[in-house]
């Protein structure tokens, strides 16, 4: 079977891409502890070990010789990277490029996965692949680093670029309304800022459709935008959130980004265009309300007690 080592198999991704995954290849997970996640001491080969150490990683990679290697671990808080620039480059940048030289070392073919704010947010349409980049904050910065140095070292590579990622297994935006709505009062969410919510459990689906492709066809590779099919505001995201949840008396006002006043700034617009996706695979991302239903009400397993037809 084809080898796969999923680094920060403990976080919101890598552990829907350990139960999605774990059939169908010889699945190994890496992380920096050993207790953070259940799911990922649950695997046979999983490996306790910190991306920024460049002779424990090449260590790793050495003795299991992955024909694979999907990079999901990462610092993703986007304010904290803006408050400490020196430990964002750390972990997104130089951590990726400690396991692009482990990759290059050992032959494996490295699955990076990427972010919609490596765009300045400026355009009025979504992004491609092929678009200019040019990150506005810490966090989109140290995160393209790592897409130059994947680019720069390695032969082969797939660099998936995604958004707004919510999952059962790491905090995420639908928890955090919902966590606010049941303990009362009325909540402040932004208008003026515009994305693809992306479930986890899908994003894990597509990546498991281009490993199989990569297996097949050893000349694929490149870059590729992934993320739930439609937009929409931080703001309309949490109306749908409170309306499929049945928390339709919870008070929501719409503010802007200046009011919200958070350290790091955020593009405007980072919608990503998905026909590259479609091109190569035929598959069309489920819409991000379906999927939302599909976290609610299968994941959360809150009772389906709501109107039929909240998408409307």
């Amino acid at each position: 079977m084809t080898k796969v080592l999923i680094t920060g198999s403990g976080g919101m991704l890598g552990s829907d891409l350990v139960l999605y995954l774990k059939d169908y290849f010889e699945l190994y997970g890496l992380d920096l502890s050993d207790s953070k996640n259940p799911i990922a001491q649950a695997l046979r080969g999983f490996q306790k070990c910190d991306i920024t150490d460049l002779d424990g990683i090449m260590k790793v990679i050495k003795d299991i010789k992955p024909d694979i290697v999907v990079h999901t671990a990462a610092w993703t808080d986007v304010d904290g990277c803006e408050l400490d620039k020196e430990r964002a480059i750390k972990i997104n940048s130089t951590g990726t490029h400690n396991v692009v030289l482990a990759c290059k070392e050992s032959g494996a073919v490295m699955f990076y996965v990427s972010t919609d704010f490596i765009f300045d947010g400026k355009k009025s349409e979504p992004y491609t692949e092929d678009d200019k980049t040019g990150p506005i904050n810490i966090y989109g910065e140290t995160k393209l680093m790592g897409e130059e140095f994947v680019r720069k070292e390695l032969h082969r590579y797939f660099i998936l670029r995604t958004s707004w990622l919510f999952g059962k297994y790491g905090r995420n935006f639908v928890d955090t309304i919902l966590n606010k709505a049941d303990a009362g009062g009325e909540l402040r969410i932004v208008f003026d800022q515009f994305g693809s919510p992306t479930f986890t459990k899908d994003l894990a689906r597509a990546i498991k459709r281009f490993i199989e492709l990569a297996i097949k066809n050893s000349g694929l590779g490149g870059v590729y935008h992934f993320c739930n099919y439609g937009n929409c505001s931080w703001f309309k995201y949490a109306e749908q959130i409170l309306k499929t949840a049945n928390r339709r008396k919870t008070r929501i006002i719409p503010i802007t980004s200046l009011e919200l006043d958070r350290p790091a700034e955020r593009p405007s617009m980072s919608v990503l265009d998905t026909e590259k996706y479609f091109e190569l695979t035929g598959d069309n991302p489920r819409d991000w309300k379906v999927a939302l239903e599909d976290y609610l009400f299968n994941e959360k397993k809150i009772k389906r007690d709501y109107v039929q037809g909240s998408q409307r």
